[in-house]
This record gives structure tokens, sequence and C-alpha cells, in this order.
């Protein structure tokens, strides 16, 4: 029999979505389950984007679309990062795929050959280390620990850049930690990129408007603009406007790149469906307000998660500011047992947890930090405050 190909040896199932799974099966069996595994926002968009929709359906062509994406959706999108304080784009600079993460595939490929370093930090989107394992890359993770808030330095950085990579990726607000990087932080990491010309830098930022405490968005290029020659920002409708399920992603970068972009999308996926385009474009220029709304109600969530995971004994965990996620270091419960249980590590305190209270979280090793696991609060409301007591009371069993 022929065999496959070596790159697919290198693909790995989704951890999150092997974790969901295994949830919605403890579910479907009658188990009583709160799932804080996968990172979808569980709201949807407000009515004009699927107005825009049932319109574009009503005068659909059934033609291809344009490779880089419709000018419409182009332009909605070049007025939306226009508001982020990306000014001077034009068309030319901008590509559009199938939702964030065949965007950063599609760049991955388009900026890494085989061999090539990409450095980020951990933790980090567990699909960046796919994407970067199938592409046949170098990895170099650069560990940012609880004790430093999960953020990277200065200082690391400038270590990791004198290897030149070719590839630097960074993400603000980050997916697993919900950390957000200020201002200043912001100004002092591009400081040191201004340093190190021969690296692209990739900043996927998907979780933009999700952003708490007044500490607002801020991107490398606002900082230094002379980094706009080598630096590609990434966005979706995805976590924003609620849309997962649409699959719409974005770049914003050199017209080279973006030019390449679309070359691979000619071969990759010809075009997005005029439908999904009229959404996403309704989504980036109509009524922001349920955007704005959900972002107060994460801030409120990430409030009762924070205070709840904060009093548990021996449990450590950095204050998210952004995206919808906590991070704790959970580290204190290995080498004890929950009833006839040892708990060793991440993995096996998760499989415990869910198994013990019907709690489904993500462990911390799928992104890099085997201290810790993942909570993403978008559950139902009424779900937040009795999945946070099942952990506690879990906690509390350990021996």
């Amino acid at each position: 029999m022929p065999q496959l190909a070596v790159r697919v040896g290198r693909a790995k199932p989704s951890t999150i979505m092997v974790i969901a799974q295994k949830a919605r099966q403890l579910k479907a069996a009658g188990r009583d389950i709160i799932s804080f595994s996968v990172g979808v926002p569980n709201f949807l968009p407000g009515e004009h984007v699927y107005a825009a929709a049932r319109e574009a359906l009503a005068h659909d062509s059934g033609q291809y679309g344009n490779n880089r994406g419709s000018e419409a959706l182009q332009d909605a999108f070049l007025q939306h990062i226009e508001a982020l304080g990306f000014h001077g784009y034009q068309r030319a600079n901008v590509a559009i795929g199938i939702g964030a993460k065949q965007v950063l595939y599609n760049l991955a490929e388009a900026l890494l050959d085989e061999g090539d370093e990409i450095t980020f930090a951990a933790p980090y989107w567990t699909t960046y280390r796919d994407i970067a394992d199938i592409i046949g890359a170098r990895i170099n993770p650069l560990p940012c620990g609880p004790q430093h808030n999960y953020k990277l330095t200065p200082e690391q950085l400038d270590a990791a850049l004198v290897r030149k990579p070719k590839v630097f990726l960074f993400n603000n607000p980050s997916n697993p930690t919900g950390m957000v990087y200020t201002q200043v932080e912001i100004a002092a990491l591009a400081d040191v990129l201004v340093r190190h010309p021969e690296t692209w830098i990739v900043t996927d930022d998907i979780y933009a408007a999700m952003v708490f405490d007044g500490i607002g968005y801020h991107n490398f290029v606002h900082a230094r603009p002379e980094l706009r020659d080598r630096l590609i920002f990434v966005d979706s409708v995805s976590k924003t406007y609620g849309m997962p399920g649409w699959r719409v992603g974005f770049l914003a970068g050199p017209e080279v790149v973006a030019k390449a972009i679309t070359t691979l999308n000619s071969s990759h996926i010809t075009s997005l469906p005029e439908v999904v385009s009229a959404a996403a474009v309704a989504a980036l220029t109509g009524p922001q307000d349920v955007t704005r709304a959900k972002c107060k109600d994460f801030a409120a969530r990430r409030d009762v998660v924070y205070g709840a995971l904060s009093a548990i004994p021996g449990v450590v965990c950095p204050r998210p500011q952004g995206a919808f996620y906590a991070f704790p270091d959970i580290s204190v419960a290995f080498g004890k047992r929950h009833g006839g249980t040892m708990i060793e590590n991440d993995v096996g305190f998760c499989a415990a947890l869910l198994e013990a209270k019907g709690v489904a979280c993500v462990p911390g090793s799928a992104f890099g930090e085997p201290r810790a696991m993942r909570i993403s609060y978008t559950c139902p409301a009424e779900q937040l405050q009795p999945g946070l007591q099942r952990i506690a009371e879990f906690f509390a069993e350990l021996a």
C-alpha cells in the first residue's frame, strides 16, 4: 500500500477539540458536564449581520469570487484597521482567508521554508506549534511562566532574535492566558524588534476588541512605524462578532506578503462565498453594540473567575485582562490524590477533574506550559459559578 506523506505524520489532532469531544460524549451519556474547554465566544452577531446574509443569498451570483477577498470586504477591513490605528493601508496590503487559522497556515507556507526557525512566547495557542510542525519549521518557544505574568520580556526577545529566526509570532491579547501587553510593554518590545531587521513579525490580534481595565489595544507598528515593512497583522470576525462558524480571517501587511497569500488562496480556497463575505462586511461596518456589551460581560466574568481561582490555596493565576481565558498554575495538585487517583501532571489533573466533577478544562501542556490548565469562561452564565465551585471542591478533596 502506498505511504502517506511524511508531513501528515507531523500533524496532530487539536487537544482542545479532543477534550471538547470527550465532554460531549459524557454529556450524551447522561453526565452533568460543564465545559470550560473550547474558546468559542458563545454569542451571536447582531441582526444586521443576518439581514446582510439573507440579502446576499437572495441575489447570489453563484460565481467564483476574488482570490484576495471581495472588494467590499477588503474595504470594510481597511476601515476596521484604520480605527485600530493602522493608517495608510490599501487593498494591495490586504488578503482574506477562511478564518484566521487558514490565514496563519498560508503565512507559514509563504514565509517559512523547511528548517527555518519560528519563535513565539510560551504559553502559546496550540495551532502555532501544529502549523510549524507540519511546515517543517524549527520552533524556539520562549518560556514565560506565571511568575512573569505569562509575558515576554525585551531581554528574552532580544536573545531569541540574535538567532535570526525567520518569523516572530506574537499574540495579544493572549490565548491561552488572557494577558494583555500595555502600551509601555509593546513599545519596549518594538524597540528590540527594530534592532533585528532579518525577522518577519506576525501579530495575531484576533482578541483586540476584548481588552479590559482601560489598557487599550496596542501594536508594534503603532510604537515604531518603521516596522510596517515586515509586520503582518492578523484578525478575524470569529471572536469579536460571535462568528467563529462563518470562517473569515484577514491580514494586513506588506504588499509582497498580501500578494503571496492571495496567490496561495487561488490554489487552496479560491475565494470566500458571497453570503459569508456580505455577513462579514455587515459585522465590520455595522453597529458595534453587541461586541461592546460582550466585552463588558467578559470583564465581569473575568472578575468572578479570577476571584474564585485566587481563593484556592496554592493556585497561582495571573489576572487576565483580555480575551475570555484564565490560565491558573495548578501544580500544587501534582503528587496528590483525589480518591484513588494520583495526580501526576496537568493531563492527569484535567482527566480526574472531568471524571470526578464533570468539568472540562484543557491541560496547559497543550499550550507549552505543563504546570497550568486553560479555563474558557464563555459557558452559559448559569454554569459559571457551579463550574468554579466544582473546581474548588476538587482541590479541597485532594490529599
